[in-house]
């Protein structure tokens, strides 16, 4: 290969090493340390500055007994914050959240955390299903905030939960940065498992690229 042939090697092998390297390695760091993303208050209830789009749900949670709490944000490192937007339901043990996913979508989902540390999660969105003694995961896709109560409520039966006190927008908080330095360390890391190998991929090819560029 004459120099200019290995010159386009090595520059193409970079960028493809950047384009994956962009959209993957925040998602290698989500995966290696879940617990490092950022969870903080962001305004209280009424200075919420909640999307018109998620506003029929924020009246169908008040409706069926939710008071606002707050927003909060999360950021994963190297990644702007997303905000959140919290009421609870103390009478139920329940907060609810709301948020937009992809293509701005609203999202919906119930958190109850429980004495012994662990949490049920209801969602109007695909997640996964798991059952386990301190952690009860699922979803209801599309369903309505009342039907989806509903069914969070069900799940509930049998366990220890917390304190009714223990639903306000502080506690709201401190059950996510749990959640994430905790039980929600698996499921994040099966979340971004691709991320990870997509990243190592990447390293590689920009490894094969010097050293390809050195042998030649």
């Amino acid at each position: 290969m004459n120099v200019l042939g290995q010159l386009g090697f090595v520059v193409g092998s970079l960028v493809l090493a950047g384009v994956l390297l962009s959209l993957n390695f925040w998602r290698a760091l989500l995966f290696l340390f879940p617990g490092k993303v950022g969870i903080e208050t962001e305004a209280p209830a009424d200075q919420m500055d909640l999307p018109e789009v998620l506003a029929p749900l924020a009246g169908q949670l008040q409706a069926l007994g939710f008071t606002p709490l707050g927003s909060h944000e999360e950021k994963p490192l190297l990644q702007k914050a997303t905000r959140s937007y919290d009421w609870a339901h103390p009478g139920e043990r329940v907060f609810a959240t709301l948020h937009l996913g992809r293509e701005e979508r609203p999202r919906l989902y119930l958190l109850t955390p429980l004495a012994s540390g662990g949490f049920v999660i209801t969602a109007s969105y695909r997640r996964p299903a798991l059952d386990l003694p301190d952690y009860r995961s699922g979803s209801l896709e599309d369903a309505s905030p009342e039907r989806l109560l509903r069914a969070h409520v069900r799940r509930l039966d049998g366990l220890a939960l917390s304190e009714p006190g223990a639903f306000t927008w502080e506690g709201r908080v401190q059950a996510g940065r749990a959640w994430y330095q905790g039980l929600g360390r698996k499921e994040i890391r099966r979340q971004n498992l691709q991320g990870l190998l997509w990243t190592a991929i990447a390293l590689a090819i920009v490894a094969g690229a010097f050293l390809g560029g050195r042998a030649g």
